[in-house]
Formats: structure tokens, sequence, C-alpha cells
């Protein structure tokens, strides 16, 4: 695939870019690994104003960014708008919690024959972050944030239709007086990303893709012995029960499955109604969706834009002709939109079979698949058998089905009675096919940080004393 902007409300190609030569990026390879032993040493009060001044940048930058992202991927302005406030968002609460996350935390000394014993958190270096198109300034700065407050390095591959995007962050950490080279992009094609995973100054990585791509990196880090993080993607349930509030429910599905013209790895896209009010929930349903606007993302009026490849487009084409032709309905959309560009009508399908390829795979575009469910212990059991398991939501206001639910659903969210989301205050992964690791919070900044124990005895002690030899010697 070209390393190229092209502009999918009209197909235009904009700007092309050349790959890195090896010549150039062995040297980006090579200032990384420079960086990494100096940043690593720099203290987090250093890290804080920077991480600080990168927000305040974004905060003057925000047309500017959110109209190249619009250019380069389709998303709607207002939404981009709202992507940028949430970098400067997630830069500020790391700022803000950073110091006191990598704070040793001590441990019973006493226990253990010390006169002090804590762990230490400590970077691990140059970490490789394998990025996607559809929040090309979000799902990067989910990664950035966290490792950089943490002293690591970051070398950013993003996907090869937002360049510009991704030109730009390295750009913005430079500008807010990060050190040289701290985080750079590598303007590369899929070919090259083993080269670089392998490569001894390489530490980690992290991937948010699809699961092909998650299965090769994680098997070239596996075997070059590398940490890894993976989030790769889901088909996130979202089950009706007859308590929920129907008109709520319904508004926020809408929303939920067309955010980001429907190109979201936690968008709601199998909706389990329970057949009680399932006639009601789905007029509901098929009403909000066709009063949509479609159009030109630039417009104040849109709320769904183009799909971001022609070749997307093609994909949730098929999906939905292959649900009809195997006795799945249409309620409302299930058309190309007639216009240049690459838009799909938000679409709403019922009548789902599991021969039907939608079953069982993400269909990243507006289209949502509507099940009648008897009972929420049959909506859990046909939403976990999918293989994925990122994001969840329950719609219902008893607490006996709010607990099942949380006990049994097999996501790594679970939200009830609101859209999944994503917060720096909150752990963001999955399991099972959607893989595996955490961002965000203090768990996502320690994924790449190195839990060291430190052990102070008294001077001249024995350790060990007041435990048996053989404990001692573990």
């Amino acid at each position: 695939m070209a390393i190229a902007t092209i502009n999918p409300t009209t197909g235009e190609t904009l700007r092309t870019f050349e790959p890195l030569s090896d010549t150039a990026l062995e040297e980006k390879l090579a200032r990384a690994a420079v960086a990494a032993a100096r940043y690593r040493r720099t203290s987090p009060e250093q890290r804080v104003g920077w991480l600080r001044a990168a927000a305040d940048l974004l905060d003057e930058d925000t047309d500017e960014v959110a109209e190249l992202m619009t250019t380069e991927m389709g998303k709607t302005l207002a939404s981009a708008k709202a992507e940028v406030g949430k970098c400067a968002a997630a830069l500020r609460w790391y700022a803000e919690h950073g110091p006191a996350l990598l704070e040793p935390q001590p441990r019973d000394a006493e226990a253990v024959g010390a006169t002090r014993a804590y762990v230490v958190h400590q970077p691990l270096g140059v970490v490789l972050a394998i990025m996607p198109w559809n929040f090309p300034l979000w799902q990067a700065m989910r990664f950035a944030a966290p490792a950089l407050m943490a002293g690591n390095v970051g070398l950013l591959k993003h996907a090869s239709n937002v360049p510009q995007t991704a030109l730009y962050m390295e750009e913005l950490f430079r500008r807010a007086g990060f050190p040289g080279d701290v985080f750079q992009t590598l303007l590369i094609g899929s070919s090259a990303i083993e080269r670089v995973l392998r490569d001894d100054r390489v530490a980690a990585a992290t991937l948010t893709g699809s699961a092909p791509a998650g299965q090769s990196v994680a098997s070239i880090a596996g075997d070059a012995l590398k940490p890894t993080v993976l989030e790769l993607g889901g088909s996130d349930p979202f089950i009706v029960m007859p308590s929920a509030h129907l008109d709520r429910a319904a508004e926020v599905a809408v929303t939920s499955r067309n955010q980001n013209n429907g190109q979201s790895c936690i968008a709601a896209k199998r909706f389990f109604v329970h057949r009680d009010v399932a006639d009601e929930f789905t007029r509901l349903f098929a009403e909000k969706i066709a009063a949509l606007t479609v159009g030109d993302p630039m417009d104040d009026a849109t709320q769904v834009g183009p799909l971001a490849t022609e070749s997307g487009l093609e994909d949730v084409e098929e999906y939905v002709q292959d649900a009809v032709a195997k006795g799945g309905t249409v309620v409302v959309g299930g058309q190309r939109v007639d216009r240049p560009g690459w838009f799909y009508e938000p679409t709403l399908l019922t009548g789902i079979t599991p021969e039907m390829d939608l079953y069982a795979e993400e269909v990243f575009g507006p289209v949502a698949a509507l099940f009648q469910v008897d009972s929420l212990e049959e909506a859990i059991e046909i939403a976990n058998s999918h293989p994925y398991g990122l994001g969840s939501n329950l719609w219902s206001e008893d607490e006996d089905e709010r607990a099942q639910f949380v006990r049994d659903i097999a996501s790594g969210m679970a939200f009830i009675n609101g859209m999944t989301t994503s917060y720096p205050e909150l752990p963001f992964g999955g399991v099972k096919q959607s893989g595996y690791g955490r961002e965000l919070t203090e768990l996502g900044m320690r994924e790449f940080m190195n839990a060291k124990t430190v052990w102070i005895g008294p001077p001249g002690s024995e350790q060990g004393e007041g435990r048996t030899a053989e404990a001692a010697a573990e």
C-alpha cells in the first residue's frame, strides 16, 4: 500500500511519500537508541513539563490538526476536533498523575529480612508502536503519553494512509521540548516492520490492528523474546433488556455503531434485544439511523462521513450482500451512497444467522446486526461465542442482571447503560482474539517498564534470617 494522503471524500490523491531507505531507517534506529540512554535519566518533573507543553500546543493546533485528520481518513470535523481535545486531556492526565505512579512501591521489609524492600518501575527503552488509521491521533497518543511519561522512547509506524498525521506527532513532541529523537515517525511499509522489531535496539512493541497483524507481530516478538501489547479489534455486543430506557438505549446505540463513520474497534456491532421489547427498540433504532445525515465530513451538519478506504467500502458492501443473500433483512440503509468518494448508508440488518460472514467477523463500517433473544443468558451465550472480546454493553435497570453481565460476559471492558469508550482513568484492552495487555492508566504505563525488586539488608546480616534455609535460597 502506497504511503499517501488520499481524500476519502473525493478519492483524490493529495500527497505521496517515499518510504525510508534502509540507510535512513538505520539512522533513525541509531538515534532512538542514543535518545533512550539519555532520556531514561530525565526526571519525572522534566517529563511533566514537556507533556503539558505538548497538550498546550494541541489546543493551539486543534483546527489545523482536525482538518488534517478529516482530509486523510474522512472522520467528521467535529469528531476530529474532539479527538484532538481527548489527546490533550490524556497528556495532562499523565502529567498530573505520572510522578506518583513512578514512585517506588514499598513492600514488607521485615517479612523478607530486609531493612527496606520496594519495587521500582523503570523504562525498557525503545518501543515500536504500530498504529491504525481510524483514530490517527488518539490511538497513537494512547501509547505515546504513558510511554514518554515512563521514560521510554517511541518509534511510530503509522498506517500508510495517514502519513501527515504521523509526521505531525513527531513534530508536536519536538516543539514541546522533548529531547531530540525521543519520538520519531517511521514512514515505512509493513514489510519493514520485522526488521525493526528484531533489531536489538528495540525493546518492545505495541500494535492496534487486525488479528492476522497481531499474530505476525506476536510471533516475531516472541521469537525475539520481546514484550508486546496487542489490541486487535472487536465486535462488541450491545444487550437491551426489558427494564431499559428504550429511547435512550436506541439513541446511544446509533451513536455507538456509527461513531467515526462506523470504523471503531469499540463500536457496538451486534445488538441483542430481548424479545419483549424487540419490536419497539427496532423501530426506534431504525428511525434514528434513517435520520442520520451522511455527507461531506467538513460540513458541520454531517454526522456520518465516508469510509477511509475504497477497499473498506467494498468489504462492507460484501458483508451486507452476503447477509441478504442468506436470508437477512435490511431494515434501513444497505446501499452505497450515490456520490463521489467512499460512502455507505448507515444500515440495520435483522434475521442474522451463523451462516453469514458478518456473524463471526468484524464489520468495519456503519452496519448494525440485530438479534432477538429470550433471556440475558442467551444474549451472553451468543455474544461469548464470538472470537473477539474487547468491549461490551448492557442496558438494564435490574441489579441482578447487571451483576450477571459483569460476571459472565467475556470482554476486557463492560459498560452498563452507557457507550463503551476510552478514558486515561480506565484500563483499555480485550481478551481472546481482541488481544492482550492494557493501555491507559498505570497499567498502560507499566506494560513497557521493568518492575525491579530492590532488597536492602542491615549491615553484616545474613539474608533469610528467621526463615528456613530452603526458603532463603529460592
